[in-house]
């Protein structure tokens, strides 16, 4: 559709402080439009998930149930991630991201009207299709707008957008359930998201070339930058996915280890308030409060994560992702074994949980695209995501019923033992990009 083209480039013409000054504007004014916009995709994305315990209260409907909703909507969601950055890298990020935060706000409408369970299903799987519209338009303004050397900082506090959304939302929607149903926790974030898409279809903007700027990497004189931006220039579509994501050993190995991570960052976030409301006997509230502390933890994990990798590790990510992985093990295993029954030392342990997921959930994403060509940022980290959120429609159904099965005892030491393969998997992708690295090193 040629609403959703990429806009042409323009020559550059602009003086030299012309172009730092509308640089400097532009990435500002970029990152904040971006950043409120993707926070608010959370609120039509996890609205579902803080408004449950009200409507299995209200609907009688079951755990598995609730896993179906969950599983659809995952599997949805990763499939639309991976197509649309395939079609992001090539598209608007203005009407491509706009438009689809308006959608997942009308279907969210659309879900606190009714009350059968196969509609809420296939409610949910069209706003996954919607919510996969979120992600490629920002990973490619980041991408554009910002070049290696400096990327893991910028990136790093993009992210934190996850985290301002998801520790809102549970609230938000968990305050207007109690106060007036669970049905309006759906329709009010819905509207909300309706308004802020209007917005960034205004707001936002294309490549610096589309705006007679230079590149990033030669504004900032950044070589390693310029030599990504030129590589495999004027290759086709396919032959960027072919060469660059489907024969790349290093997008597999961080593809899988998303696709763990995915499975205990969303078993923790989704179950999280019914685990405390079953086994600890929180009030819905109470154990909204207390799961949004795992997005808190995630923000600043997130920014530690990606100032870390750039100052310590000079732009590698998986010294550090190492490092944060095995901080979920220890997490993880303090979650479930604590002794002490207070909900101080849960929310300090939810912190510290979402704190070590949080930072390689985001540095996978971005080594996905450092490790891919240029111009398939979109693609690249749509791929890895679409085995991300495969692990994560496991922590619906299929994880419901070994909840169901074997308890919370059951589901937290899964977690576990997902944590390990986490690590041996990050070790290995650690290895590959140590060899690659050495290889380019030797090349030049």
């Amino acid at each position: 559709m040629a609403i959703f083209s990429e806009s042409p480039d323009k020559p550059v013409t602009m003086s030299k402080n012309e172009i730092d000054k509308t640089y400097r504007y532009w990435r500002l004014h970029l990152m904040i439009v971006s950043y409120i916009g993707y926070a608010v995709f959370y609120f039509t994305r996890k609205s579902f998930n803080f408004v449950m315990p009200e409507m299995l209260a209200d609907l009688g409907i079951t755990k598995a149930d609730i896993g179906m909703v969950g599983t659809a909507f995952y599997l949805t969601y990763g499939a639309s991630k991976f197509l649309s950055g395939i079609i992001g890298d090539r598209s608007n990020p203005r009407w491509f991201m706009g438009l689809g935060l308006i959608m997942t706000g009308v279907v969210n409408i659309l879900f606190g009207l009714t009350s059968s369970i196969p509609v809420f299903i296939a409610l949910w799987m069209i706003n996954a299709f919607f919510q996969g519209w979120g992600w490629p338009p920002c990973s490619k303004i980041l991408n554009t707008w910002y070049s290696r050397n400096e990327r893991g900082f910028w990136w790093s506090i993009w992210n934190t957008s996850h985290n301002i959304g998801g520790a809102i939302i549970p609230i938000l929607s968990g305050s207007v359930a109690l106060w007036l149903g669970w049905r309006y926790g759906m329709i009010i974030p819905g509207v909300i998201a309706i308004v802020v898409g209007l917005l960034l279809c205004f707001l936002l903007r294309d490549r610096p070339r589309s705006m007679g700027l230079p590149t990033v990497g030669e504004w900032r004189n950044d070589q390693v930058e310029i030599a990504h931006e030129e590589q495999g220039l004027g290759l086709s579509r396919w032959t960027i996915l072919k060469e660059y994501i489907f024969k790349n050993k290093i997008i597999w190995v961080l593809a899988l280890s998303y696709a763990v991570i995915y499975v205990i960052r969303t078993g923790i976030n989704d179950w999280g308030n019914l685990y405390l409301i079953e086994t600890h006997h929180y009030d819905l509230l109470t154990a909204n409060a207390t799961v949004m502390m795992f997005e808190i933890g995630g923000f600043f994990g997130a920014i530690v994560a990606g100032w870390g990798s750039d100052l310590l590790f000079k732009g590698n990510r998986s010294q550090m992702n190492v490092i944060y992985t095995l901080g979920i093990i220890i997490s993880a295993v303090c979650l479930w074994a604590v002794p002490i029954d207070s909900k101080y030392v849960f929310s300090a342990l939810f912190f510290m949980t979402g704190f070590f997921i949080f930072g390689p959930q985001f540095l996978i994403a971005m080594a996905a695209a450092e490790n891919s060509h240029k111009y398939a940022s979109g693609a690249s980290t749509g791929f890895v995501s679409l085995f991300a959120y495969i692990g994560a429609s496991a922590a619906g159904y299929p994880l419901s019923k070994v909840i169901e099965g074997y308890q919370w005892n059951g589901f937290y030491g899964l977690l576990l033992i997902l944590s390990v393969v986490l690590v041996v998997l990050l070790f290995i992708a650690m290895q590959l990009q140590s060899a690659k690295a050495k290889n380019c090193r030797k090349a030049v």
